[in-house]
């Protein structure tokens, strides 16, 4: 690998931190050394559409804008079961759970949502294809700690909200209309594609296939020591209770993040496949999640 160190930007959740603390911090024998920057994910997913930074982690949604200049790396992102985005309201309105929850609910509504070119946003939209026949009103784009204070306080009607929100949102007295991870699961029997790790393809395949193999060990280095971790994820945990952060981790760090294997495979495709039919997204080439 080049002596330089590889420029990567990923977000200060407990997540991602406790992923690439191993990496990060040179505890991975012969791997690249890395400067990183901390940036939330809908500023990562820019850099990558304008080409910055060696290795990123953005939205699966990001990826067919990207992935001509991008390689997906196999490991170090986030897919899972039961970690999917909510849909929030004020009311309780949410219905039993099963087949069209929240039917309707979002007509002529405001909703807030943290980014349109986010992969909760592509699960929203497809299930309010499925849910909501006369479509839902406006969109609002607002930083994500804005959300729930918003529709809490009366200024949106919902909000569209990711990672320990699932595990916060009754403090702000919020109800969840709908939650999107649930429905795709129930639809499609497949893991929640959430966020990705990509590579700048410039920087070949042998190089590619060793960064690969340095965030797997990174993976495992965390699993085996846990709380090696603690300081790095405490450190930029954006004042998360330690609690929290065990439960974020626990949710979104598993077996696809060390590979995604064909399963993991098969959710991005349907995933990607199912948000261009609705017009979402571009279409992607056959090969385009090809690695390295």
């Amino acid at each position: 690998m080049s002596a330089e160190p590889l420029q990567i930007a990923y977000s200060p959740c407990p997540n991602d931190t406790f992923v690439f603390d191993a990496l990060a911090h040179g505890r991975v024998p012969g791997a690249p050394a890395l400067d990183v920057t901390f940036a939330d994910i809908d500023l990562t997913n820019g850099m990558a559409e304008r080409g910055e930074f060696d290795v990123l982690k953005v939205s699966y949604a990001v990826l067919p804008y990207v992935l001509d200049r991008y390689a997906l790396l196999p490991c170090g992102g986030a897919l899972g079961r039961g970690c999917g985005p909510l849909v929030l309201t004020r009311e309780d309105g949410a219905g039993s759970g099963e087949g069209a929850r929240g039917r309707g609910a979002l007509t002529g509504r405001t909703v807030a949502v943290p980014s349109e070119r986010s992969t909760a946003y592509l699960l929203f939209r497809l299930w309010a294809a499925d849910t909501q026949p006369d479509g839902v009103g406006e969109i609002v784009v607002m930083p994500f700690h804005e959300i729930m204070p918003a529709v809490r306080d009366g200024s949106v009607d919902a909000g569209l909200v990711i990672h320990e929100a699932r595990f916060t949102y009754g403090r702000y007295g919020l109800h969840q209309l709908a939650d999107l991870g649930e429905h795709w699961e129930r639809t499609t029997g497949l893991p929640i594609p959430l966020g990705a790790i990509v590579a700048r393809r410039s920087l070949g395949a042998q190089t590619l296939t060793r960064l690969a193999e340095a965030v797997r060990a990174s993976v495992r280095a965390a699993w085996d020591d846990p709380e090696k971790s603690r300081p790095y994820v405490m450190a930029h945990a954006q004042e998360m209770d330690p609690a929290v952060a065990d439960q974020h981790i626990g949710l979104y760090v598993n077996e696809f993040t060390a590979d995604l294997g064909e399963e993991g495979y098969a959710a991005v495709r349907g995933l990607l496949t199912r948000a261009a039919a609705e017009g979402l997204v571009p279409p992607l080439a056959p090969d385009a999640l090809a690695f390295p």
